[in-house]
């Protein structure tokens, strides 16, 4: 089974959303927008150990924590998952539950407006939905999952839902577990997730153990009790005779020969489930300790280890895994197997992520941008390239695109140089008292290297399909643009084309002699300056020290030198001012909203407002 459509209403921080999902998806979009609320969500309609949470839901996941009745309106959560890629068998164990799927139309065949052709056109699709309430009468907060069709005219209550009277059928445990769903937060749930309590990983894993080689537990707790702690060569021996002579003074004892013992359990499946503990021992150490004391990354790993036992348990790439920010904790590298190993194995892999290394592992068109509003609408879009941009375009620049997929806003500038130049800039206006300036780390912007200032419009199609604000900035080009290139700019944002032949004439012709004398003596020192282009020397004039500098950049292009131009530079007053007004006027464009009308909303610009977050 795979999750195709997921509608949230009234749960956390989303009013109303609907999000679509293409098989192994990735969702990104800015902190608290709602990444791991569609997770949470996931969880309540398809997880079937997350009932034994008490209650099931609480005041704050509800939408601006109302639950209460108001003018005769009691608010309900309602998430409502629409799974596709049904089995035989889900066919047969759900078919009155069934329904026609149309991809065409992202909706059920036969709510499509004047109807489908061909009545039997379409995937079958399960829709089920979690319905999530306060009862006043009981005080106290219910919800269940149920099949979405057919509804029925009749309050269908159940011991397990109480309260809510849906006219739906419950969507069981036991059918919750022929979708395979398992949800991976090790950054929450490492702890529960490795002891051995009710709906935790590895009562999960007893279970289907069970399943296959018949009871454990029984056999756990005649081994337990086997155990003999006072035996004749222990110290409790002496305890335990002791305590017999002293209790027999007051009661009745059996006639055992030890009718007192010493035991690890009270031997029952509970207590040990409390009790059990595995231990790890890792390198370079060679002795077990209890799993919550490993790393915190090592925890990270177990548990997806976990995961994956239990979904090779399952079998069949019947698993859909949801699994939240993989790369806490984790270096690069384990990232990328960890997600790749997920994709290979899993059914449907749902990621949510902030890394590039985990982002350049998901195709464009798998990759899903989420956005929300200030009155708690969530929203969804694929990243679809643009017909004429090459799929060996992309590769050659993942890791760009990945960052860029993350960002809030892209500059694309020509080159590696301009690359290191405009942080370099941003550093210095935000270091000078003087300059009201957000850096575009905080802003949200990440510069793309186009790789060539033809090159530079092309991408602003791409950026502008991902929904970002998109800025241009090159100078003069070799070649005058097509009339095909020079129609993709008026897509920027906003576009610069600087009035220089390179980057080397705009700095040293921008920036003061003194300054230049200062970068020059500083570089002097380096084991890399180009000496062939000589030296700096005190009776050299203001057009003497230019031309040297930029000898100096020129024959050093690409290895920083631009940006360490930049670094000798201590006001806005020392920058160029080609380059420090472009990034002025892009730092505007993105500052939020300052009229009090707004004050207390959500902005993507500083994730706070008078809603809980839902991320």
């Amino acid at each position: 089974m795979k999750v195709r459509r997921l509608s949230l209403q009234n749960f956390r921080g989303v009013r109303t959303g609907m999000v679509y999902l293409t098989g192994h998806s990735l969702l990104v979009g800015s902190n608290s927008v709602g990444k791991s609320t569609i997770c949470e969500a996931l969880e309540l309609v398809l997880g079937p150990e997350r009932m034994f949470r008490r209650p099931v839901v609480d005041e704050h996941d509800f939408y601006g924590s109302r639950y209460q009745e108001t003018d005769g309106d009691l608010p309900e959560i309602r998430l409502e998952a629409v799974l596709t890629d049904l089995s035989p068998a889900a066919e047969r164990r759900f078919a009155s539950h069934i329904r026609r799927w149309s991809e065409e139309h992202r909706d059920f065949a036969d709510l499509v407006e004047g109807g489908v052709a061909d009545p039997d056109a379409g995937e079958w699709c399960l829709p089920v939905v979690f319905l999530g309430r306060f009862d006043p009468q009981e005080d106290d907060f219910f919800g269940a999952t149920f099949f979405a069709h057919p509804e029925s005219a009749s309050d269908d209550f159940t011991e397990e839902t109480p309260g809510l009277g849906s006219g739906l059928r419950p969507f069981t445990r036991e059918d919750k577990r022929h979708c395979g769903f398992l949800y991976l937060r090790p950054n929450r749930t490492g702890n529960r997730a490795l002891t051995f309590q009710r709906g935790s990983l590895l009562d999960t894993i007893v279970r289907l153990e069970a399943e296959r080689a018949g009871p454990l537990w029984e056999k756990t707790l005649a081994d337990v009790a086997g155990v003999a702690l006072a035996s004749d060569d222990s110290g409790f021996a002496k305890i335990r005779s002791e305590v017999r002579q002293r209790v027999e003074r007051f009661l009745s004892l059996a006639g055992d020969s030890d009718p007192v013992d010493v035991r690890v359990s009270e031997l029952t499946r509970e207590h040990l489930r409390e009790v059990l503990r595995l231990f790890i021992a890792t390198q370079p150490g060679e002795h077990p300790v209890p799993f919550n004391r490993l790393s915190t990354g090592s925890l990270n790993l177990l548990v997806f280890a976990l995961l994956m036992y239990i979904a090779e348990l399952k079998g069949d790439h019947s698993v859909i895994f949801a699994m939240e920010e993989p790369e806490i904790a984790l270096p690069p590298h384990a990232q990328r197997r960890l997600v790749d190993f997920a994709v290979r194995h899993m059914g449907q892999t749902i990621v949510t992520s902030h890394s590039p290394y985990v982002i350049e592992r998901f195709e464009p068109d798998h990759i899903v941008v989420l956005n929300r509003d200030s009155a708690g609408a969530l929203t969804s879009s694929a990243v679809v390239l643009p017909a004429d941009f090459k799929a060996k375009q992309y590769r050659a620049r993942q890791r760009q695109f990945a960052e860029a997929v993350l960002a809030r806003a892209v500059l694309v500038v020509e080159g590696a140089t301009e690359a290191d130049v405009m942080p370099a800039v941003a550093d210095v206006l935000e270091l000078d008292p003087s300059v009201d300036y957000q850096h575009p780390d905080l802003a949200g912007v990440t510069f793309f290297d186009a790789e060539g200032d033809s090159s530079v419009p092309k991408y602003a199609p791409v950026f502008k399909l991902l929904g970002k604000p998109v800025y241009g900035i090159h100078d003069n080009p070799v070649r005058p643009f097509t009339a095909d290139v020079e129609a993709k700019t008026a897509d920027f944002t906003r576009y610069k084309v600087i009035p220089y032949g390179g980057i080397e004439d705009l700095l040293t012709q921008e920036i003061a002699p003194a300054v230049l004398r200062r970068f020059l003596t500083s570089v002097s020192q380096r084991p890399d300056y180009p000496t062939k282009c000589g030296s700096l020397r005190e009776d050299m004039d203001d057009q003497a020290v230019r031309r040297l500098a930029w000898d100096v950049l020129k024959g050093r292009k690409g290895d920083g030198y631009g940006a360490l131009l930049i670094t000798a530079c201590t006001s806005q007053a020392e920058l160029p001012d080609s380059l420090t007004e472009f990034l002025l006027q892009i730092d505007r464009d993105l500052r939020p909203p300052t009229d009090d009308s707004v004050a207390g909303t959500y902005t993507e610009a500083d994730g706070v407002g008078d809603e809980p977050d839902g991320d």
